[in-house]
């Protein structure tokens, strides 16, 4: 038989899961030009796209665009689909190594992490996730609720992620109205009552997550003031120095000092952003979130010249009626694949999986916030992904590889089909695809998601 890699005998690769680390795994193998490679990829959602269909903004259509070039991705010859399979229960690590070379995890960092205080557990205390992924239209979060009766809000976390949540509270019903953001959130939030949004960062501006575009918008909305205390958007001298090369965080905090010092206006809805504050217990009245306590920070150099920070004795107690943490995330463990618990990501080097004495795990590899953690924007993980790529060839070019008893196409497409009935392939999701949009079309609105599997399965199958 001819090598692998070639012509007579493709190097047969598996992705599971269809986010952007997934679809750059497909662009940066298709720069091998001598290699033929046959591309499966599996998500347990109908849709592809991962996060940037349900994770990115509903009013940040530009970032989405990106989707165009997956989709180029998804018309190779080469390429298929398998929408609505579920590694772990339809699909097992048996079934890989028995049909693919190469198996590459891209399955993102689901899951946010715990702020670890008391009264975490009290009703009106959600993950930014579950907020994002409600209003997104995932299936999975579809029938959550949040009591938008109340009046002030609490989002911890100073990431573009708690940013989205703060700005999705803030904007008005009409705003909201042309973008994509799922039905039943956007009639929720028009009967919204909340009026007060604080987000509560324990560092100083300085070190701020969150983008500069995404801090420049806190200043744009239609009916929200925002507003920063002036002492907590002053920058200490070591924070000074240590961002005089770093033009994003420079550009972020001469935003934080201008809203420090922008009149109120009086607008239906006020945001508050705080520095240097760390929730200390949610505080809670018949069993719902009803104040959080915060304390004070104080900026300190570390041993390893890092700017931290550390509480003072100064405590204070913010009334609010729903809290919302967004201070890091995790990855999902997968059934057979090594895992990290207190770093949530699959154990890897450079995208090799290894297992827990640091041995490659032969054919088995990793991109994404599953591999690195939750880092960086959209467009991270085409490098993140062009590593473990470069890797894989590594491996393919020293036969380091899994050697498959079934390598064909038509075995592991037969495999899917003894397993469930309900796989979708990239051709049925186009037609999801053409329905959301034209449902869009005739309001006025970029698309109009279906949020049901069900539904996404009866137009897909039609």
């Amino acid at each position: 038989m001819s090598a692998v890699g070639t012509e007579g005998n493709p190097l047969r690769v598996a992705i599971i899961g269809s986010g952007p680390a997934g679809f750059y795994t497909v662009s940066n193998f298709q720069k091998q030009k001598d290699l033929v490679v046959e591309f499966d990829m599996f998500d347990r959602l109908p849709t592809p796209f991962g996060l940037v269909r349900a994770g990115v903004a509903p009013d940040h259509q530009k970032d989405k665009s990106v989707q165009r070039a997956y989709d180029k991705s998804a018309q190779l010859p080469n390429f298929r689909f398998y929408g609505n399979v579920e590694y772990g229960t339809d699909l097992h690590m048996d079934d890989l190594k028995k049909h693919y070379h190469q198996v590459m995890f891209s399955t993102g960092a689901p899951f946010d992490r715990n702020l670890g205080v008391p009264g975490e557990d009290l009703a009106g205390s959600f993950s930014a996730t579950e907020f994002v992924a409600w209003y997104n239209g995932h299936p999975d979060f579809k029938d959550r609720q949040f009591d938008l009766s109340q009046e002030s809000v609490a989002v911890v976390g100073i990431g573009n992620v708690a940013m989205d949540v703060a700005r999705i509270l803030c904007k008005t019903h009409e705003e909201l109205a042309v973008t994509d953001i799922a039905d039943h959130a956007l009639e929720a939030l028009k009967n919204s009552n909340v009026k007060n949004v604080y987000i509560l960062g324990r560092r100083g501006p300085a070190q701020a997550a969150f983008t500069p575009p995404e801090i420049r918008e806190m200043g744009e909305f239609a009916d929200a003031d925002v507003t920063v205390l002036s002492d907590e958007a002053v920058v200490d001298e070591a924070s000074a120095v240590l961002i005089a090369d770093d033009k994003n965080a420079q550009k972020n905090v001469g935003f934080i000092q201008e809203y420090a010092e922008r009149p109120i206006e009086g607008k239906s809805k006020l945001l508050t952003i705080r520095f240097l504050v760390s929730p200390t217990e949610l505080i809670g009245e018949d069993g719902k979130v009803s104040a959080i306590r915060l304390v004070k920070n104080e900026l300190v150099a570390g041993d390893d010249g890092s700017i931290r920070p550390k509480a003072t004795d100064q405590e204070e107690t913010i009334p609010v009626g729903l809290v919302f943490r967004s201070v890091g995330y995790k990855g999902l463990p997968l059934p057979n694949v090594p895992y990290h618990e207190s770093w949530g990501t699959i154990l890897n080097e450079a995208g090799r999986v290894v297992d827990d004495s640091g041995a490659q795990v032969t054919g088995l590899y990793t991109a994404g916030w599953i591999k690195r953690g939750p880092s960086g924007v959209i467009g991270t993980n085409k490098t993140c992904a062009q590593e473990t790529v470069g890797c894989m060839v590594e491996d393919l070019t020293s036969g380091n590889m899994n050697h498959p008893e079934d390598a064909s196409i038509e075995g592991a497409a037969a495999l899917i089909a003894s397993r469930t009935q309900d796989a979708i392939s990239y051709s049925e999701w186009s037609r999801i695809d053409e329905a959301e949009l034209a449902k869009g079309e005739a309001q006025g609105r970029p698309r109009v998601k279906f949020t049901e599997i069900s539904e996404m399965l009866d137009v897909a199958k039609s």
